[in-house]
């Protein structure tokens, strides 16, 4: 069976339209939708009163119940570092979460990613394992005693281009191995999307793919939700 993570969200805000899911009730309808697409797992960023991504407890309840109401499949969330700047107080943000996530991404470049990733792990919240391109975090994952416990690797190709991310991204992975022995779930972002996702299936990966990482389909039009893009990564 194919797994396609949907991310819902991601860092975008009210700027780039009304297709992208903000508010927990909007969340929770683009999360239904797509796995009735055929996504098997959601990726979320909960949103402040502002439209802010925020690690804080009420806003991370709030989504994560609302999701949890339409679906049935886990659901994880972000710790970016934008969210929370200060490492010591992104872990005291984990610990204070009233409701859990099923998994967190962890980005293993940030300062204060294994503090986080160990925070995570206490209370029981799988960690996925954040390795961008261009950043020092294969590395630092090769080297951590966190890195076997993790629940998988998110290969996260930077490049926008399509050009030059389908190279980015195989260098990404001989970077990352065998990863611990952990699975391996690949995508790219903007316009190196597609051709990552393309590379992805055709070496048999997980994949991801939502209108955190894309607003476009293939032919370059404007995606109308997350559940069609989810339906048009699977026909790849």
């Amino acid at each position: 069976m194919v797994f396609v993570q949907v991310c819902l969200n991601g860092a975008r805000g009210a700027d780039d339209g009304a297709v992208v899911p903000l508010s927990p009730g909007a969340l929770a309808e683009a999360a239904e939708a797509a796995v009735a697409a055929g996504a098997s797992d959601v990726h979320v960023h909960p949103k402040s009163p502002c439209g802010e991504d925020t690690l804080s407890p009420r806003s991370v309840a709030a989504a994560l119940e609302a999701i949890r109401a339409r679906v049935a499949v886990p659901v994880g969330v972000t710790t970016g570092a934008w969210a929370e700047p200060d490492p010591a107080a992104r872990v005291a943000r984990i610990r204070s979460w009233t409701t859990l996530p099923d998994h967190a991404s962890v980005n293993w470049h940030e300062e204060g990613a294994e503090a986080v990733a160990a925070a995570l792990l206490d209370r029981g919240v799988g960690v996925e394992a954040g390795i961008w391109s261009g950043t020092d975090g294969a590395e630092r994952f090769a080297a951590s005693p966190l890195a076997p416990r993790v629940l998988r690797v998110l290969a996260e190709v930077t490049e926008p281009g399509p050009g030059p991310a389908e190279g980015a991204a195989r260098a990404l992975l001989t970077a990352i191995g065998s990863g611990h022995g952990r699975p391996v779930l690949l995508h790219g972002e903007e316009g190196g999307a597609w051709p990552v996702l393309r590379l992805a299936a055709r070496l048999g990966l997980d994949m991801r793919i939502g209108l955190e990482d894309t607003l476009v389909l293939p032919d370059g039009g404007r995606a109308r939700s997350n559940a069609e893009l989810v339906e048009v990564a699977l026909g790849l």
